[in-house]
């Protein structure tokens, strides 16, 4: 569960709400697993935070946190990215030798399942090219190594033959998944339209080819 606000006397009174509900029904929080993050504005540094509790217990500020597979960081940096560029390539791999013997048809259908997810992916906003091309060429050397085909082909031209969404296709679906489904969630409907939302933004100009 993640809880948000953006302030902490926010933030305490929806623990407070949270350790009420518990009470109520006989649970209890892991105080060992939970912590806190801070994100900053651009150009503003929070050294210095109020105590946050939860059930008497000081809640830990952290400045990385992996939450559903997703690396949380306060900063702009890739490491997210990374994560899922070696996961794909450990993906990759597996599939290549497991399945050697397959045919082209099934080995197509591994790799859409097991390959083109990218979990979150919707919410890499800020990044550099670098980590961002080496996933893309990652991307298109798994689908090379599990088809066979030779390491300098075509990328568009593989990807056109076979009926699979390129790299980039990909991160347009997602972003556009993700677009829909915050406009069509009456929760999200307070940042759905606003183009200055960072994410909502990113997302409209990636779907769009921007």
């Amino acid at each position: 569960m993640v809880l948000l606000s953006a302030s902490v006397c926010g933030l305490r009174k929806l623990v407070a709400k949270c350790e009420d509900y518990a009470g109520t029904h006989g649970l209890a929080y892991n105080v060992k697993k939970s912590q806190l993050m801070v994100f900053e504005t651009r150009g503003r540094r929070q050294e210095e935070l109020p105590p946050v509790f939860l059930n008497n217990f000081e809640l830990k500020r952290v400045h990385n946190f992996k939450y559903l597979g997703h690396i949380l960081t306060p900063g702009e940096d890739d490491e997210d990215i990374e994560r899922e560029r070696r996961a794909l390539s450990v993906r990759a791999n597996m599939l290549a030798r497991r399945f050697a013997r397959c045919t082209r048809d099934v080995k197509i259908t591994l790799f859409k399942a097991y390959c083109t997810s990218f979990y979150t992916c919707s919410l890499w906003a800020k990044y550099t090219s670098k980590t961002f091309n080496a996933l893309r060429v990652q991307y298109n050397n798994a689908f090379r190594v599990l088809l066979g085909l030779p390491r300098y082909c075509s990328a568009s031209g593989m990807f056109a033959e076979a009926r699979v969404n390129c790299f980039y296709a990909t991160m347009r679906l997602r972003c556009a998944s993700l677009v829909r489904r915050v406009r069509d969630s009456s929760i999200l409907a307070m940042i759905a339209s606003r183009l200055d939302c960072v994410y909502v933004n990113h997302c409209c100009g990636t779907a769009y080819g921007m």
